[in-house]
């Protein structure tokens, strides 16, 4: 309607291009969107992508997409805060995953159409 794209359309479409670009490296997708809830008085978090490397690492990836890459770009718009819910929400998806395999923390920044992977671009510490 009118080329009018809602918010949770953009993120779709980023988080799809960034699947595509991760399937294309060699990672598997085991889950996506994957959500917890934050409990009183804290937010939820998500998990934009869970996938497998080659080597077996499990690697959860937030999606950060922007038009440009003004005001520091999409990498850039990755505050604490957003580290600790993504931290939280990892912690609670491994609840489930035995034998626990060893994990890292990415980010797909895509500021207009640039893609750029950055690979254990945090930690859980």
């Amino acid at each position: 309607m009118f080329g009018f794209k809602t918010t949770r359309a953009k993120g779709e479409e980023g988080e799809a291009r960034a699947l595509q670009h991760l399937e294309q490296q060699g990672l598997r997708l085991v889950a996506r969107n994957y959500r917890v809830g934050g409990g009183p008085g804290r937010p939820g978090g998500e998990i934009d992508l869970i996938l497998r490397d080659r080597q077996g690492v499990l690697v959860f990836v937030e999606v950060r997409q922007r038009r440009s890459n003004q005001q520091g770009g999409a990498a850039a718009s990755i505050d604490a805060a957003k580290r600790r819910r993504l931290v939280r929400a990892a912690q609670t998806y491994l609840l489930n995953v035995h034998p626990l395999p060893r994990c890292r923390f990415d980010v797909v920044a895509i500021d207009g159409e640039q893609i750029e992977w950055l690979q254990a671009a945090f930690d859980a510490g």
